[in-house]
């Protein structure tokens, strides 16, 4: 499955969750998935615990998280980016 075929799974409707990206289909959000995965959660935790999503839903979450990277960044505080290098 391309990229692009992943970021077709999401979703960005202003009637649905105040417009935030979900997985298609779903009000499940992509930050959702994301901070999941941040957190350690495998694959098979979050498919037990959000069974209507597939395993492509999940590899989309990173995939639209990464596109946003490209071209936007939130600034880290000085007491974050010092944790970071410690």
């Amino acid at each position: 499955m391309t990229g692009e075929d992943l970021l077709k799974r999401i979703s960005v409707d202003p009637r649905i969750c105040s417009g935030k990206p979900c997985i298609r289909g779903t009000r499940i959000w992509v930050s959702l998935i994301v901070d999941n995965l941040a957190a350690g959660a495998s694959e098979e935790e979050i498919l037990s615990a959000y069974p209507s999503l597939a395993r492509e839903d999940i590899r989309a979450a990173p995939k639209y998280a990464a596109e946003l990277t490209h071209d936007r960044y939130i600034p880290l505080s000085s007491q974050v980016q010092d944790e970071i290098q410690a």
